[in-house]
């Protein structure tokens, strides 16, 4: 409960008169009014008989779309508006079917959300009943419309993430677009993406271009989390006249939680286990003319063996198959096995960017990382670019909610949490917002 406080002011010696004697007169009129137990009581005023009764908001119901509509996108919601009442069921089904399409309410009650794509070139009803809030009155009311055709032009999607699997607590949930997203398409697109989280942490959607768009909390997500990802966008408009292609979906567990901590000074990473130093590991990053970038990072993927092949790049030509590789970055920045510079691990930096380290502790650590963990990596030559790898801890929690296309509900606008040196180990000073890096040829370290 808020508690609110409340000001006297001083009063000055004529106001204080003047407030007496108010309260003297109403004192003998209250004392006029109770002079006999079977006296008349005061008449009332004529303000306060002409004075309007307050009342109830009126029940009013409706839905879209409307009767008739047509050619509508098979990502199409019942819209519902109502007020002083509630609605009790919808029932949407095929024309000449009996069978009904199954569906939820959005949390905010504004509309219903068929559970999968509607069907295209597919004429459909909705039957939406409504109860008003003193339970007086209850009303159904229908309303059949068609959607449109198969569209000829589409934006492929893509969702890193798979069901049965198990992420780090840095996972953010990733959506890819190709080609991009306008940016008047945002908003539309973004209200189709939907995370359940169990425990519930919510969060918010940031684009980190019209290519990707990331979700996340506030804080890392506690381990043991169930996440349920739809990216319902199957015939939804994308902008440009194109339609997403598909809907997709995944439900994913969050593992234990397991934080790297890269110090270029020491050359050194410490790996925390549940907050816990659990191993100090020598290692050699990039070179002054090929440095390790700054910030923080989670692994992208995780490969036994992975192939760098730099024929093409100016200062490239070879090609060298690496061990227990961890990808940080789109341009090529991993962890991995490095037994040719055990010598230099410790003590300089030798690699094209890449966090070396010895074989046995490049296997120990492949063994308890995920994919999703964070990776923070400090006191290099350069920073973090903005979209090379999935950057979306490298910004303090006010910079990240910037990017949503949608307003941020207030309480989740002012939490606090991790982010550009807020994880644990600390971390690096984040970049500032731009483009997305976009994806270079790998690099061996």
């Amino acid at each position: 409960m808020r508690r609110i406080r409340l000001r006297y002011g001083h009063w000055a010696p004529r106001q204080v008169g003047t407030l007496m004697a108010v309260m003297a007169l109403a004192a003998g009129v209250i004392a006029t009014g109770c002079s006999s137990p079977g006296s008349t009581p005061a008449p009332t005023s004529a303000a306060q008989a002409s004075a309007p009764a307050q009342t109830a908001a009126a029940f009013t119901f409706a839905l879209t779309p409307a009767t008739g509509a047509k050619n509508l996108p098979v990502s199409t919601e019942i819209g519902l508006s109502i007020t002083a009442g509630q609605i009790t069921s919808v029932a949407l089904t095929k024309a000449r079917r009996a069978a009904e399409v199954k569906g939820h309410l959005r949390d905010d009650g504004t509309s219903w959300i068929p559970e999968a794509p509607l069907a295209f070139s597919t004429i459909y009803t909705a039957a939406v009943t409504a109860r008003s809030t003193d339970g007086s009155r209850t009303e159904t009311r229908a309303t059949t419309f068609t959607t449109m055709g198969r569209p000829g032009r589409e934006t492929g999607t893509g969702l890193y993430l798979f069901s049965d699997q198990t992420y780090g607590v840095g996972m953010p949930v990733v959506i890819e677009f190709n080609p991009p997203v306008p940016e008047s398409a945002r908003a539309a697109v973004q209200k189709r993406l939907f995370v359940t989280s169990n425990p519930s942490q919510p969060g918010v959607w940031h684009w980190a271009s019209g290519s990707q768009v990331w979700y996340r909390p506030p804080t890392y997500w506690q381990p043991g989390t169930q996440l349920t990802v739809r990216a319902a966008l199957r015939g939804h408009p994308m902008g440009g006249g194109r339609y997403g292609d598909t809907d997709r979906s995944a439900t994913v567990r969050i593992g234990p939680k397991v934080v790297m901590d890269v110090d270029n000074k020491t050359k050194r990473m410490r790996v925390y286990s549940g907050d816990k130093l659990v191993r100090t590991i020598k290692v050699s990053l990039g070179k002054r003319s090929t440095p390790s970038s700054s910030g923080h990072f989670v692994v992208m993927s995780k490969d036994y063996t992975y192939r760098f092949d730099t024929r093409g790049e100016p200062n490239g030509g070879y090609v060298v198959d690496v061990n227990y590789a961890m990808r940080l970055t789109w341009g090529g920045e991993f962890i991995h096995a490095a037994p040719w510079s055990v010598g230099d691990q410790g003590v300089r930096n030798v690699s094209h960017g890449c966090v070396n380290m010895s074989w046995p502790n490049a296997e120990w650590l492949f063994g308890v990382a995920h994919v999703g963990d964070p990776v923070i990596v400090r006191g290099t030559e350069v920073q973090a670019v903005p979209g090379n790898g999935w950057t979306a801890w490298n910004q303090t929690w006010a910079q990240f909610i910037k990017g949503s296309a949608l307003p941020v509900p207030a309480d989740l606008a002012a939490a606090t949490g991790n982010g550009a040196g807020g994880a644990t180990g600390g971390g690096s000073p984040s970049a500032s917002p731009g483009a997305t890096a976009q994806p270079t040829p790998s690099r061996v370290g």
